[in-house]
């Protein structure tokens, strides 16, 4: 009985301690201070966040002002497109899975592929032989890209790094062992492109960011953070001294960088789903997108506004690849049906859709003479179309 009598008045002596001491803490002056601070912080944010709104605004409302006609209205006098015939010429066989990337050689000839079987091969497009083959330490290869002089590939994927591989004339050589790391990203590596030397190369990934590398040393030269998801593409602006590049994720936002600054010098957002492809107007004037949301869409850089959308009630699935022909007047797109569809550029309207592939066509690319295109599919093939 005593025993509990000690220990009721030992709680009711620490409880009486607390309330003191909490009344004294309450009584600081740091107390209103923080309070104040917070309250301070808010209004800011909340000011912030209405003169952003604000400029929002007023940037939709000088953008409308030049929005005085569109696109097909202009081309109305412009000659429709004839009736015009593209087959498959050549089919590559030779990946085990879903060939997931591919890039065409500057000699228009030779062409480099990715796969989700760990494989990249270079093939000869005109005899579909095989020249070298590199197994990744990882499957879902996502990114592969020629070097300009047609010396080296570079390759990634799940392995969250961009690997350069040189090539030589010698088919038998061991390739892995003279793979070198250029890019770490802390995330899947979506696309890589060379610039417009074999010395840097640009990467895009899931970890939502972009990255200009030094090939020689590994160095990070630049990094472009803007995307608030991840990056599924990239495209390198196509004039010689071009320093622009244009990327596209899975926040529905279409962003052009400055290679130099690393800023983010436009952002187009009227995609409804994630955009998986970004391919530059011949020009550099415009680019094209493709997206989830079935629709391929078409930006000019000069008028910063989105002028045309390439789309069918009819057609349903998303987008995974686009490209444009040499002249600029046809868009070809690489859809989720099995199909390419093609589009003339000017009048909105499809001239084609072309069958062949018995799954999703994930990658497309023209080559670099016009002549054909090239595309990859989940059947495991590449096709080459004229």
């Amino acid at each position: 009985m005593v025993v509990c009598c000690c220990l009721g008045r030992t709680a009711t002596w620490v409880s009486y301690q607390l309330k003191i001491h909490a009344q004294k803490y309450m009584r600081s002056p740091l107390i209103p201070e923080m309070a104040t601070q917070e309250v301070q912080l808010n209004e800011t944010l909340a000011h912030l966040k209405s003169e952003s709104e604000s400029l929002k605004s007023k940037l939709e409302e000088e953008r409308a002002k030049l929005h005085d006609v569109e696109l097909h209205q202009v081309a109305e006098k412009v000659e429709g497109l004839g009736q015009f015939v593209m087959k498959t010429r050549r089919t590559l066989k030779g990946h085990g899975n879903k060939v997931l990337c591919m890039d065409w050689c500057k000699d228009k000839r030779r062409i480099v592929s990715s796969s989700q079987d760990g494989k990249v091969i270079v093939w000869d497009a005109f005899t579909t032989n095989k020249e070298h083959a590199v197994t990744m330490p990882c499957t879902w290869v996502m990114a592969c890209a020629y070097a300009p002089s047609g010396c080296a590939v570079a390759c990634g994927g799940l392995d969250n790094k961009c690997s350069v591989y040189p090539l030589s004339l010698d088919k038998n050589e061991n390739l892995a062992a003279k793979k070198k790391s250029v890019a770490m990203h802390t995330n899947y590596l979506s696309a890589c492109s060379f610039t417009n030397s074999d010395m840097q190369i640009l990467t895009s990934s899931g970890d939502g960011t972009c990255a200009l590398w030094d090939v020689e040393s590994g160095q990070l030269l630049q990094s472009f953070h803007g995307h608030a998801a991840d990056v599924l593409c990239l495209d390198l602006a196509p004039s010689e001294t071009g320093n622009t590049f244009v990327s596209g994720g899975c926040d529905k936002k279409a962003n052009v960088w400055d290679m130099r600054s690393g800023q983010c010098i436009q952002s187009f957002e009227t995609h409804e789903s994630d955009i998986n492809s970004v391919r530059y107007y011949p020009s550099g004037d415009a680019f094209a997108s493709g997206s989830d949301d079935a629709t391929c869409r078409l930006y000019d850089l000069r008028a910063d506004r989105e002028v045309a959308i390439y789309s069918k009630e009819s057609i349903i699935f998303g987008v995974s690849s686009v490209d444009f022909s040499l002249s600029g007047r046809l868009l070809f797109g690489g859809y989720n049906d099995y199909t390419i569809n093609v589009w003339d550029v000017l009048k909105g309207t499809r001239v084609s859709i072309l069958f062949g592939h018995e799954n999703r066509v994930s990658t497309l690319r023209v080559s670099p003479d016009g002549t054909a295109f090239s595309t990859g599919s989940w059947d495991h093939t590449l096709r080459i179309w004229a």
